[in-house]
């Protein structure tokens, strides 16, 4: 992930979580492939004693750490290799990387408490700031990584029963999230990180970018209120001075998939400005104060996923298929996305204003138009490749 001290590593959330899900659309070589390999790598730990995979693969393969104990790893690690084995539309990948999916959803299944939801003994903060013994982060994650891997097991043909087991366990886990971390926190009605939590939480932004918007707009009023956004974006914790880039770049991808628009973009402005344009370039950071706002290249992709899962909406649903839910802001009259090499494909979207302020989003595969439609702003689509 970058960084130059102690970082040769591969990470659940750096790797498997972060940056793997984002290489097919860009069409990377080397990504896609240090993807899959890390997704191996992890793979060997896997153990029929149902104990954690660790958080990092180290030495050159040759060992690993889990110093932090259990932080929710095999939620990152199913949610992002389900995510990157749809949209990378590699049926062969996707059969190699089935057994690491369904070992780290039935890890998940395993450690839900009476309330429904993951228990964990820390989150990727590592205990810097608590995380009770069930958070926010991992059960989202989880969530996300049941429906992507319903949608998998469809094109690999795993039957009805496993389409239907992961789909019931999705719905029951949403009911749960919102029965146990729903809360009014600081006035404001979004989440409580971790049970007993009454201070914000950055992290209350993970829902969001799971398609979870019941508590919508209480948690973005509390995420870009002063309480947690900073000149640096967001404060890990309401009140502290810590920030780390990862919750900005998760929060911003969350409020456009809301549908919070303009006020997302504001802050994306304010934040790649003062980053990527700023005098602090060219990376997002890891950390404040601690590592002094080291660069992390990993956590660049979650920038990249503003765009692709915020902006234009995209979201795999197959091997060959995805929903595309545009989001123009009032200012552009367009946007385009060329070149998207998901999906074992390379096309183009083009989102365009019209004067009925309707927006005529087309999608082009080498040079054939393959879908054409005029509709409202934030409606979504479903798109085969």
């Amino acid at each position: 992930p970058g960084g130059e001290s102690y970082y040769a590593a591969i990470w659940a959330n750096d790797q498997a979580e972060y940056i793997n899900p984002y290489f097919p659309f860009i069409g990377y070589d080397y990504g896609n492939a240090s993807a899959v390999n890390s997704f191996k790598h992890f793979a060997r730990y896997m153990n029929n004693e149902w104990e954690p995979i660790p958080s990092s693969i180290i030495a050159e393969g040759e060992s690993y750490w889990n110093g932090a104990g259990d932080r929710g790893d095999a939620a990152m690690i199913a949610y992002g290799a389900a995510r990157y084995a749809l949209a990378s539309g590699n049926k062969e990948e996707a059969r190699q990387l089935w057994p690491l999916i369904e070992w780290c959803l039935e890890f998940n299944h395993k450690k839900l408490n009476e309330a429904g939801v993951v228990t964990s003994d820390a989150d990727e903060l590592e205990g810097r700031f608590p995380a009770g013994k069930a958070n926010l982060c991992t059960s989202s994650l989880y969530y996300d990584a049941l429906l992507s891997a319903a949608y998998l097991a469809e094109d690999l043909v795993k039957g009805s029963a496993v389409i239907k087991k992961y789909r019931q366990q999705a719905s029951d886990l949403e009911k749960a999230i919102d029965s146990y971390f729903a809360a009014t926190v600081e006035g404001f009605d979004t989440y409580a990180y971790y049970e007993g939590n009454d201070i914000l939480r950055a992290w209350i932004c993970i829902p969001l970018t799971v398609g979870i918007n019941k508590r919508a707009t209480g948690t973005i009023d509390a995420l870009f209120s002063p309480r947690l956004w900073s000149e640096n974006g967001l404060l890990t914790q309401a009140g502290s001075q810590t920030f780390w880039d990862r919750s900005t770049l998760y929060a911003l991808r969350g409020a456009f998939m809301a549908g919070e628009i303009e006020k997302a973009m504001k802050f994306m402005k304010h934040y790649s400005g003062t980053r990527l344009l700023g005098n602090h370039v060219p990376y997002p950071v890891e950390a404040w104060p601690e590592g002094g706002q080291r660069h992390l290249s990993a956590e660049s992709g979650l920038y990249g996923r503003i765009i692709t899962e915020g902006i234009f909406g995209i979201r795999p649903t197959g091997l060959h298929s995805f929903t595309l839910t545009p989001r123009l802001p009032q200012e552009w009259g367009y946007m385009y996305l060329r070149k998207i090499k998901a999906f074992d494909s390379d096309f183009d979207i083009e989102v365009i204003r019209k004067p009925n302020n309707k927006l005529q989003v087309t999608v082009k595969k080498e040079g054939n138009t393959i879908l054409n439609k005029q509709v409202k702003n934030g409606t979504t689509i479903k798109c085969k490749i």
